[in-house]
């Protein structure tokens, strides 16, 4: 019976070598969660036993236990690299056809040919659906889907509002030389100041808008007329009046800059934008300055770059100033994650144990945000661990000096003549 009793305990220290010895090697894989062996001694009582001196007949591995503690995050120059800080796990689908989600903390992305976010397995990232402003559709994880990147070019946008914000000289007296709304180049000396500024048509063309600011005989009061290129006739006036202050009394009603798709001449199709002049344009004695001016179109952009924030959030960013939202890094978590089961890769698959998967949003509820450019290392202590390999190596000596005792007791036995 002595030789089973130590036999169990070789097992078990064998079992303590082996999941030590896998922490070791794995202390560099990342996303890895480290082991641990747990033991319970055994006792075969019957019924009828004498239970105050049963002796126990060894020990049995009663679990392998994972430990999901957090890992400590090391920065990449990869900015599809992801890490977790805090609860969950990145959902992968094997293939694009594939119903199954194998789960990891290991953020190692890269793009594959087709342009999927895949990890170094060729899983796909599963993403949660967004709108174009980047709130969530849904947080099933049924509607999340691999993400894809943008092969084509961002679309241009069309002009449709334009604003200003300007000072105009208080000491400006109006033009000797009439404005003349006809001309494609108007006098100099029948505008005070002008000023010009990008916009754009449906195709992504560039025009010039063109305002010249006209000084009237009123006091205080101006004209502002708008040329787009050199059409004509140049559209206007917008007429501003300013109070004694020189500041607006009231907000300037827009004025509407029209153009048909024939004076383009791009195939675009036609313009109005809206010109507003901002409230806090002023008439002080300064020299006119255009303090701030925008407007809300774009031309044809490239895919510059990928950003992944914090929520999960995907966004594609062109050279055109727009960023487009892909989808939202799905987290998912589990009411037992350590009765998930293990497929190798630092991955784990749902079991009937483990509960069906919880999904949500990155940073919202119990899940951890994402750190973009950044991979979780493994949680692995070295020193721990390889004072967990002397513990278990010298548990596997004791057991074998007490089989080595048992068999000198029992040769001792057989030789009694």
């Amino acid at each position: 019976m002595s030789f089973n009793t130590s036999i169990t305990g070789i097992n078990a220290a064998q079992k303590d070598l082996d999941v030590t010895s896998n922490n070791i090697a794995n202390a560099n894989s990342t996303g890895f969660k480290s082991s641990r062996a747990q033991f319970g001694d055994i006792y075969a009582v019957s019924a009828y036993g004498n239970s105050k001196t049963a002796t126990g007949q060894g020990v049995l591995t009663e679990a392998v236990q994972q430990q999901f503690t957090q890992g400590s995050l090391q920065f990449t120059n990869n900015s599809l690299d992801l890490a977790i800080s805090g609860q969950g796990f990145f959902a992968f689908q094997p293939t694009l056809d594939s119903q199954q989600s194998v789960y990891s903390r290991a953020g190692a992305m890269g793009v594959n040919k087709d342009g999927f976010i895949v990890n170094a397995e060729g899983q796909y990232l599963k993403a949660l659906p967004v709108n174009t402003n980047g709130t969530l559709k849904s947080t099933s994880l049924a509607s999340a889907a691999p993400i894809q990147l943008p092969v084509a070019a961002g679309a241009p946008q069309a002009t449709t509002t334009v604003t200003q914000s300007f000072n105009l000289p208080a000491s400006a007296t109006a033009p000797t030389v009439a404005f003349d709304p006809t001309q494609a180049t108007p006098d100099p000396a029948s505008y005070t100041q002008a000023n010009s500024q990008q916009v754009y048509d449906s195709l992504g063309n560039t025009h010039t808008l063109t305002s010249y600011y006209v000084k009237t005989a009123n006091p205080n009061e101006w004209n502002v007329y708008y040329q787009l290129d050199t059409q004509t006739p140049i559209q206007g006036p917008s007429t501003l009046t300013f109070n004694a202050n020189g500041q607006l009394p009231t907000a300037p009603t827009p004025y509407n800059v029209t153009a048909t798709a024939a004076s383009l001449g791009t195939g675009a199709a036609p313009l109005s934008i809206a010109v507003t002049t901002q409230p806090d344009s002023t008439q002080y004695n300064a020299p006119f300055n255009m303090a701030a001016q925008s407007q809300n179109g774009n031309t044809t952009g490239q895919l510059t770059g990928i950003s992944v924030g914090s929520n999960g959030l995907i966004q594609a960013s062109y050279s055109n100033g727009q960023s487009i939202s892909l989808g939202a890094v799905a987290l998912v978590n589990f009411s037992a994650p350590q009765s998930l089961k293990q497929v190798g890769n630092n991955s784990w698959i749902e079991t009937v144990d483990s509960g069906t998967p919880n999904v949500g949003q990155p940073g919202t509820g119990t899940f951890g945000q994402i750190q973009g450019g950044a991979l979780e290392q493994s949680n692995v202590n070295i020193t721990q661990e390889l004072v967990n390999l002397i513990t278990a190596q010298r548990n596997f000596q004791a057991n074998a000096q007490a089989i080595q005792v048992d068999k000198t007791a029992s040769d001792s036995v057989l030789q009694i003549r």
